[in-house]
C-alpha cells in the first residue's frame, strides 16, 4: 500500500512541472539591445582612455585625469539609458557588466597610451 502511495505522488510531481514556452522574438530582442548597448559602451570606453591619454600628455596631474574618467563612468549609464529607449528591461546585471566593462577598458587603455608614447 505505501509503496502504491509513493509512486502515485512521484507522478503527480513529475506531471506538476512543466518547462515554459521559449520567446524566441523576446530573446533575440534583448540580446541584439544589449549588444548595442555594448557597442555604445565601448564607444565611451575609447574615448575614456584617449581623453585620459590627452590630459596625461598634457601634464595635468595623474587625479585629474583619473577624476574626470570615474565620473564619465558613472554618468555613462545615463547616457546610454537616454539613447537607448529598450534600456528600462536591463537587468542590474547589465547595467554591471556595462560599467565593469567601460571602467576596465578605460583603464588599460589609458595605461597602454601613457606607455606607448
Amino acid at each position: 500500500m505505501a509503496k502504491k502511495v509513493r509512486r502515485k505522488l512521484e507522478e503527480e510531481e513529475a506531471a506538476a512541472f512543466e518547462f515554459p514556452v521559449f520567446d524566441e522574438v523576446a530573446f533575440m530582442t534583448k540580446e541584439n539591445e544589449m549588444g548595442f548597448a555594448l557597442a555604445l559602451a565601448g564607444l565611451i570606453t575609447v574615448l575614456l582612455g584617449l581623453l585620459s591619454w590627452a590630459f596625461t600628455r598634457a601634464n595635468l596631474p595623474w587625479w585629474s585625469a583619473f577624476g574626470i574618467g570615474v565620473l564619465l563612468v558613472v554618468v555613462s549609464p545615463f547616457l546610454i539609458a537616454r539613447l537607448r529607449p529598450m534600456s528600462k528591461n536591463y537587468t542590474k546585471g547589465d547595467w554591471a557588466a556595462l560599467i565593469a566593462m567601460e571602467f576596465f577598458g578605460w583603464l588599460a587603455l589609458w595605461f597602454v597610451l601613457v606607455n606607448v608614447t
